[in-house]
């Protein structure tokens, strides 16, 4: 497996900036962030897209994954959602799928990940929120199929889907061969389960690993490699053993203040425990 580092936790720089201090760090990948005040997808030009691809070359990088997760160009992280209860409000979310969609394709990255439907609105059932991901999924989906990019559904603490059996549930009520999960281990292990052990699992339907610790108090909050209470060591010995060969990227969002430090750390940790040359 490879090892990349995400943007969503270089806010504070250019995104050029960020792929070649990431590239001089030592990673083998960058998952590009497709937000503000990154390469948001809307308001994204041929040029802009081209700027970044020179820089991931330039830098000896690849593309990890492109994160269609957070919207705060719009609102947050998790607004609009899929599962909005205003219908145009929802439908901002998918119009900005779809566009990160054609951007990832522009990029020439294999997939993007995105938020698993979001916070279930008050008043509103299961079963109405499942429908209505399902109905704007199944839209990006489409689009998905044409340009052959993945579309990763990243379950998440308390929006729509949580669990590894929710996402399968999900799987399984959406026939498409693009339609994937962004494995993320942190999220798993605070909803209680243990990711080393859904690897196996959830295997065919992953294309790409998030990779953070968390309290041992399994609280959501994304911690530096080493300082929380998930077995790390654990997640990637069992992501090894699947055969897996893509890229696992290490994702510490809140670390805006000290992104560089906190990746170079990142890395240290992982080569301290044999995970790099």
């Amino acid at each position: 497996m490879d090892f990349a580092f995400s943007t969503n936790a270089f806010r504070e720089y250019d995104l050029v900036e960020a792929i070649e201090i990431l590239g001089d760090i030592g990673y083998d990948g960058v998952e590009v962030l497709l937000d503000t005040p990154h390469l948001y997808p809307p308001e994204a030009t041929e040029e802009d897209v081209e700027r970044v691809r020179e820089a991931v070359d330039d830098a000896g990088l690849e593309i990890s994954n492109c994160n269609a997760f957070m919207l705060t160009a719009i609102e947050d992280f998790h607004h609009p959602s899929f599962i909005e209860e205003d219908p145009s409000y929802r439908q901002r979310r998918i119009d900005y799928t779809l566009d990160a969609v054609e951007t990832t394709a522009a990029l020439g990255a294999d997939h993007l990940s995105i938020e698993p439907g979001g916070p279930i609105p008050e008043g509103r059932s299961r079963a109405w929120a499942l429908d209505t991901f399902e109905d704007g999924l199944r839209e990006v989906l489409e689009r998905a199929e044409e340009v052959g990019v993945d579309v990763m559904v990243e379950p998440e603490p308390d929006l729509l889907i949580e669990t590894s059996a929710q996402f399968l549930e999900l799987a399984d009520r959406i026939d498409s061969p693009r339609l994937r999960c962004n494995f993320d281990a942190g999220h798993f292990f605070c909803v209680g389960e243990q990711p080393a052990d859904l690897v196996e699992t959830l295997s065919s339907y992953t294309t790409h690993y998030h990779l953070e610790d968390i309290p041992a108090s399994r609280e959501h909050e994304h911690t530096q490699l080493g300082d929380g209470g998930m077995d790390i060591e654990g997640v990637l010995d069992a992501i090894a053993a699947d055969g897996y060969d893509g890229y696992v990227t290490v994702e510490l969002y809140p670390y805006e203040e000290t992104a560089a430090e906190t990746a170079r750390e990142a890395l240290a940790y992982l080569a301290d425990n044999g995970w790099t040359g």
